[in-house]
């Protein structure tokens, strides 16, 4: 089978045959999957109220288990996001009612952000939606390939981690 990166790479030998163009028959496929994969993140998104940046502060509480909440500190570091872009969120959050703040018991300056009951409704939502955007993504795949996809991906990645 061949795709639209098989014909950019036979372009690309024919005028730079100097070239190792290897990387690119990896990493355009990375990039044009990314962009599908961003496209069904988005529609999942939407379909259930909420922006990209808004599922990851709310899937970071989820995640957190009951009660759902998280120190503003702990979801800097679960969305990788600077202390004044993750302050204005929570304050969208709040406003949407998707989020709420309470004093953190064991530190009397501290605050605990708190999913709502509709904010877990539209996390659950999205991330169900989610799922099965990108288990259609996967379709063309056995078990045993995506298995080993995610393991060739986890080794590709692992000099990112930390």
């Amino acid at each position: 089978m061949r795709d639209e990166v098989d014909e950019l790479i036979e372009a690309w030998e024919r005028e730079r045959s100097d070239l190792d163009l290897g990387p690119v028959s990896v990493f355009s496929r990375i990039s044009r999957l990314a962009h599908h994969v961003d496209r069904a993140r988005r529609a999942s998104f939407t379909a259930h109220g909420i922006e990209p940046w808004e599922f990851d502060v709310l899937a970071a509480l989820r995640r957190a288990g009951s009660p759902y909440e998280l120190s503003p500190g702990r979801l800097l570091k679960e969305t990788l996001v600077t202390s004044g872009t993750m302050t204005n969120r929570v304050d969208r959050l709040v406003s949407r009612g998707l989020v709420e703040r309470h004093p953190d018991p064991n530190d009397r300056r501290g605050v605990l952000v708190r999913l709502t009951p509709e904010g877990k409704a539209a996390v659950d939502g999205a991330f169900a939606a989610l799922l099965d955007a990108e288990r259609d993504l996967l379709t063309g795949l056995s078990d045993e390939d995506r298995t080993t996809l995610a393991g060739l991906l986890r080794e590709l990645l692992a000099p990112f981690a930390g």
